[in-house]
């Protein structure tokens, strides 16, 4: 009871942001809220903010959530790539929802990193800037240079090397952050609750595991070590590409609210005047940045989804360098593949593959008419077939693929939305840098030779031999095991009761799924 009545007093306040912003509409999606929504109007005294007046719905949707703080910054960053929630429109306008909130002091900065790293700033840094560089929902950035500590000098010096002071980049929570974060979350997942009981049509959505996805998604980047761990990853993956550059970790001063990393010198890549200047081949960036994508996305089935301007940078050698690893995207190998053998069917016009590829994987399920669903597809497909590499977007095409979920029953499939919404920024960057190129076809080399190796006949017959090959590899453990459950049987320690339906160890079913898996495994040879 008290629950409900304090969420119910916080919708309040937050409906009344949203009416000061003409940002109401999202509260028609819950149930019961006419009342809500009239509150709010009379509380704000119909009063709209003369500067969104004329804005798109979206716009001033993501400018109201910016006013309501940290929590409603990142679900709203979130529902930009759930077009299948927030519909297409405004999903968009959420892309532009801008991280960044007014920094918080800095001798609360220097007390934060003080604590978790157990020793003080000047025994740590020789310097450190007291303004922050940046300044997001969750934490804020300053620059510094290290000072050497004496376990650095004494490894350094037992290794016959010199230390030396370095520039890097502190990362800090924001003070008190995971208590309001966790406050938020509780009415999030309190509104889930609600949506999902009373709103039949939106289960399919399945609201409450959106919040917990979200609440997860938060508790890694409140754990600046795990975005540590994000970055030398990527790292790693790139460890024999000169033209990429992840910022080195520096693990002494790092922990669970500190992240403390190489600085990283460059232009914005968003900052098309100054790279000119600069005398930098605009093309030649886009094309490094799109081959470097297309490799996390397909070589590496692990990428960085925040890639909004700010955090890349070209550094003077012409080398692309990115940071903040808050937020990365997985995709295992075989989606990696469903997902390149449908983008393959759209562009090639052959509908009969897409639509095989998505029941295959089971994104739609088995007992929808799937002539209807082709033809759905080729609704999407026909108006880019035909066009140029250059004139498609592949992050539009998702998008509108996305668009038929509801139609068809489709499960939600969150690594291909926040791929979709990467995409959707790194098209955005593009178009800044070479209005007249197209990344995916500045890349068209390294996609071919990737088909060539991962999809062509060769590729596919491989798959298959590999896949036999495991079932091979399995079917000596799969008998053994039945052998075993058998010996069992003869030798009384299992008794099974057919007459009651009961065992006296209730370990029968076992034998009989290794049996039957057995069986399964040798027909599939």
């Amino acid at each position: 009871m008290f629950r409900a009545a304090r969420n119910l007093l916080r919708m309040i306040g937050i409906a009344r942001t949203l009416a000061r912003h003409d940002a109401l509409f999202p509260l028609d999606w819950l149930p019961a809220t006419t009342g809500l929504i009239l509150t709010a109007r009379l509380l704000s005294t119909f009063r709209v903010k003369r500067s969104v007046r004329d804005l798109r719905p979206g716009a001033r949707l993501a400018i109201a959530l910016q006013e309501l703080g940290p929590s409603f910054i990142k679900f709203g960053q979130m529902l930009s790539t759930r077009p299948d929630l927030a519909g297409e429109s405004i999903a968009n306008d959420l892309t532009t929802l801008q991280d960044d909130l007014p920094p918080f002091p800095t001798d609360l900065a220097r007390q934060a990193i003080e604590a978790e790293l157990d020793g003080t700033i000047d025994e740590l840094f020789d310097s450190f800037d007291d303004e922050p560089v940046a300044a997001a929902s969750i934490a804020q950035v300053h620059f510094a240079v290290t000072r050497p500590t004496p376990q650095e000098v004494a490894a350094a010096a037992e290794a016959g090397l010199a230390v030396e002071s370095r520039e890097v980049a502190v990362k800090i929570l924001r003070p008190g952050i995971e208590k309001a974060f966790e406050r938020d979350l509780d009415l999030f997942r309190w509104i889930a609750g609600m949506v999902e009981r009373t709103q039949p049509r939106l289960r399919r959505l399945k609201p409450v595991a959106v919040i917990e996805t979200f609440a997860e998604a938060v508790r890694w980047e409140m754990d600046l070590r795990m975005e540590s761990s994000a970055a030398v990853e990527l790292a790693e993956n790139f460890a024999d590409d000169p033209d990429y550059k992840v910022p080195g970790v520096d693990w002494q001063r790092t922990g669970r609210r500190v992240l403390t990393t190489e600085r990283i010198d460059g232009i914005p890549i968003h900052d098309v005047d100054d790279l000119r200047a600069a005398g930098h081949d605009l093309e030649a960036i886009l094309r490094k940045a799109s081959e470097n994508f297309f490799r996390q996305v397909f070589r590496d089935g692990y990428f960085h989804a925040d890639m909004h301007p700010g955090n890349a940078f070209v550094m003077a050698d012409g080398t692309l360098a990115v940071v903040d690893f808050g937020i990365m995207g997985r995709i295992d190998r075989r989606t990696r593949y469903y997902l390149a053998d449908m983008l393959l069917g759209f562009v090639t016009g052959d509908y009969d593959r897409v639509a095989d590829v998505h029941f295959r994987a089971g994104y739609v399920p088995g007992h929808k008419d799937r002539h209807a669903f082709k033809q759905a597809v080729r609704a999407i497909g026909e108006p880019i077939f035909g066009l140029s590499s250059a004139d498609i977007s592949i992050a539009r095409l998702l998008a509108q693929l996305f668009k038929v979920t509801e139609q068809f029953e489709m499960e939600t499939q969150p690594q291909l939305l926040l791929l979709q919404k990467t995409m959707l920024l790194a098209e955005g960057t593009g178009r800044q840098l070479a209005p007249h190129a197209n990344m995916w076809q500045l890349a068209q080399p390294l996609i071919e030779e990737w088909m060539r190796q991962n999809r062509g006949p060769e590729a596919q017959l491989a798959e298959r031999a590999a896949d036999a090959f495991r079932a091979v590899e399995r079917l000596p453990h799969a008998v053994a095991e039945f052998e075993r459950a058998a010996r069992a049987v003869a030798d009384g320690n299992l008794r099974i009761d057919f007459a009651g339906g009961t065992a006296q160890r209730p370990q029968w079913p076992l034998w009989l799924a290794i049996a039957a898996l057995a069986i399964l495994l040798i027909i599939d040879l």
